[in-house]
């Protein structure tokens, strides 16, 4: 038995080795940091970006003002409508008016 322990260590040095030496021949090179520079074309590059955003912000919060303000002069105007009616005009639902008196139900005799 003394020659399998020594073959057990063999074996559990000898990966051991070889993943310390994978390591230190995959490791990263260290280089000095780069730097970086800011020109005066990139910050009228950035300030004409962020004049367009801000331009293109102003005009959709108009938009919606204006779309706000024209839901709202539609739900005040002359025409007065129930919720019902409302919620029936948006889904396209138009109800059909029911037959109603006596005449309609003769021929099921449900009196």
């Amino acid at each position: 038995m003394p020659g399998g322990v020594a073959s057990g260590v063999r074996s559990c040095s000898l990966p051991v080795a070889a993943a310390a030496a994978e390591r230190r021949r995959r490791a990263m090179l260290r280089r000095k940091p780069t730097r970086l520079e800011l020109k005066l074309d990139d910050i009228e590059e950035f300030e004409s970006i962020r004049k367009d955003l801000e331009s293109r912000k102003k005009q959709r919060e108009e938009a919606e003002v204006a779309a706000a303000g024209e839901e709202a002069a539609i739900a005040l105007g002359a025409e007065h409508k129930s919720r019902e009616q409302l919620i029936n005009d948006r889904i396209g639902y138009k109800p059909q008016p029911k037959a109603g008196g006596r005449a309609a139900h003769f021929g099921t005799f449900e009196f």
